[in-house]
């Protein structure tokens, strides 16, 4: 059996449909309830409560981890007492490249490679899903504004990173290996707003905004210090963050969606 934590996000929720579909036993986790595919079960806990998880981590083989709460060494002792197997860690590609700006993930990382169980990590980039936070400012005035106009990125599909994580769950080979996760181009926010006008069948008008101004706006949702690593990384990306990785075609077999696939896959979210 599969326990999936986070299941109710962009990632997780993905991950449990896959299972699911695939005929695996399924155990969703995420703190409140939420409807789950035919024959899954869900498991109210929370990642910050441990002992909470006893009763999701029971019979389990595999567990797929969130970076989320305080001990994940707790965690880790609870799923390994539970009989759990294998760990596939949902880290972030900073926990490479800036290790000291991201440094929760970081530590998740370090617990998981020392737990004993058979470990993979996956640091995916930046999520192509971010982009939704345009979705009201398109629905409304066509517009979108960010900072940084410029820059390309190897941003990624969420359903990207599901399908790894579900086939390195249900597959062997995978363990001790750290997956860097990235679509197939970087583009830049400039290009992003342009292929969701073409999605739409229309023009969004694209605004750069200072470093200034989207710090402020980050922060209204974002600890202070996760603001100021994530502008490091859109504004002054390091030479691997740029780079496109070949970790997703070689565990699937395929190449990486493209953004303009997303964008016409989620169209609907930015249409009036």
């Amino acid at each position: 059996m599969h326990v999936i934590t986070g299941a109710t996000g962009n990632v997780g929720a993905e991950v449990v449909r896959l299972l699911a579909a695939a005929g695996e036993q399924v155990t969703a986790v995420s703190r409140n309830p939420a409807p789950q595919p035919e024959g899954v079960r869900h498991v109210a806990a929370d990642l910050g409560d441990p002992a909470s998880l006893r009763a999701a981590f029971a019979g389990a083989s595999a567990l797929f981890l969130l970076v989320a709460g305080p001990e994940p060494e707790a965690v880790l002792k609870v799923a390994g007492e539970a009989g759990i197997r294998r760990v596939v860690l949902l880290s972030s590609q900073g926990a490479g490249t800036r290790p000291d700006r991201y440094a929760h993930p970081a530590a998740f990382e370090e617990a998981v490679r020392a737990s004993g169980l058979e470990w993979t990590i996956l640091r995916p980039s930046g999520f192509y899903t971010n982009t939704l936070a345009w979705a009201g400012s398109i629905r409304a005035h066509q517009t979108a504004a960010a900072p940084f106009a410029d820059v390309a990125l190897p941003f990624i599909d969420p359903a990207d990173i599901a399908e790894v994580a579900a086939a390195v769950l249900r597959r062997d080979g995978h363990a001790g290996r750290t997956y860097v996760l990235t679509g197939p181009e970087a583009i830049t926010p400039r290009e992003r707003a342009a292929a969701i006008g073409r999605a739409l069948g229309g023009e969004v008008r694209f605004t750069e905004q200072s470093r200034e101004e989207a710090r402020t706006e980050m922060s209204r949702f974002m600890p202070a210090e996760v603001v100021e690593a994530t502008l490091g990384v859109l504004g002054t990306p390091m030479a691997a963050e740029r780079q496109v990785s070949p970790d997703v075609a070689a565990v699937l077999g395929r190449a990486p969606r493209t953004f303009a696939d997303w964008a016409a896959r989620h169209a609907a979210a930015f249409r009036p």
